[in-house]
């Protein structure tokens, strides 16, 4: 008895050029998404995703868009193959395709509001500059105390035990990463994205989505929803208020993979480019069995995988 899946989505920095080509190539399920989405967005996701350079794909604006329809691409393949989740959870942006794949909001909706979740995150980084770091190797109690003592810096995503991003003014990130190996890190990397995300610096972000989130109609979910915000399972009515809390507030992951490991989850399947995700689930949970799915070759492999259990 295999016991349930759950499908993990993976959020900003999961880019790979040439996402979701292969899968789209030998699954038509999988291109309509690509047709849709670009619809929806208003950008072109096949020509983005298929051959756009790394380059292009950075902008925040563009790579939620772009990783959420990849995402959902390879959903479609899976769900041809007859493939459904237990449970559905995404990392920060991988929230919106976790919703789309339990059917609480549709492809064309979930892409529409990614859209101008990325245009409104851009924004809101230009308005008011900030950076990010992960800190790793130490205890979440000794960084979150940084954070308390520094002004300007809070804990941004769990990652895993032993990585824990911060995020805020750049001078207060700074600090944070030297006051944390002081303390012990291993390391202190400032990652490479555009603004501080998961911080009060981006509130305006979620002032400026919430109109268009508040006009969805979530349904109830096909399969529970664990929030990363809470590390909860949601029901339908509490998720539009998710969606809009999620942008300043820290992403639950290791906590989130925790509950569901509790509700006995022993198989996450990774949906969507790279394998970040499965990478943070073996140092959570090391008894699960975390499989990434992206191309041709990791679905047959997860197809072996579950015709053994």
């Amino acid at each position: 008895m295999r016991g349930p899946i759950a499908f993990c989505f993976p959020g900003q920095g999961s880019l790979e050029a040439g996402m979701g080509r292969e899968i789209a190539e030998a699954f038509p399920e999988a291109m309509e998404v690509f047709r849709i989405g670009s619809e929806a967005s208003g950008l072109d996701l096949q020509h983005l995703c298929f051959e756009g350079h790394e380059d292009e794909l950075v902008d925040t604006a563009v790579q939620q868009p772009a990783l959420v329809a990849t995402s959902l691409a390879v959903l479609a393949a899976l769900k041809a193959r007859g493939i459904e989740p237990d449970y559905v959870v995404g990392h920060s942006v991988g929230e919106f395709a976790a919703l789309a794949a339990a059917n609480a909001l549709s492809t064309e909706e979930a892409l529409a509001l990614v859209r101008e979740r990325g245009l409104a995150m851009a924004e809101a980084a230009r308005e008011r500059p900030g950076s990010m770091a992960a800190i790793l190797g130490l205890e979440d109690p000794v960084v979150e105390r940084l954070c308390r003592q520094i002004i300007g810096v809070w804990p941004a995503n769990y990652n895993c035990p032993g990585q824990i991003v911060v995020s805020g003014e750049n001078p207060a990130v700074d600090e944070c990463c030297d006051q944390a190996v002081d303390e012990g890190a291993r390391r202190a990397v400032k990652l490479r994205v555009s603004g501080a995300f998961h911080s009060p610096l981006v509130a305006h972000a979620a002032e400026r989505i919430k109109p268009a989130v508040d006009r969805i109609k979530f349904n109830d979910p096909s399969a529970p929803f664990m929030s990363t915000v809470t590390a909860k399972i949601e029901p339908a009515h509490r998720m539009a208020g998710l969606l809009v809390e999620q942008l300043t507030a820290p992403v639950k992951f290791t906590q989130a993979a925790s509950e569901l490991a509790r509700e006995g989850v022993r198989t996450f399947v990774e949906v969507g480019p790279g394998n970040v995700l499965s990478g943070l689930l073996r140092r959570i949970d090391s008894t699960a069995k975390a499989i990434p799915v992206n191309n041709l070759a990791s679905l047959a492999k997860l197809e072996d995988e579950l015709a053994t259990t």
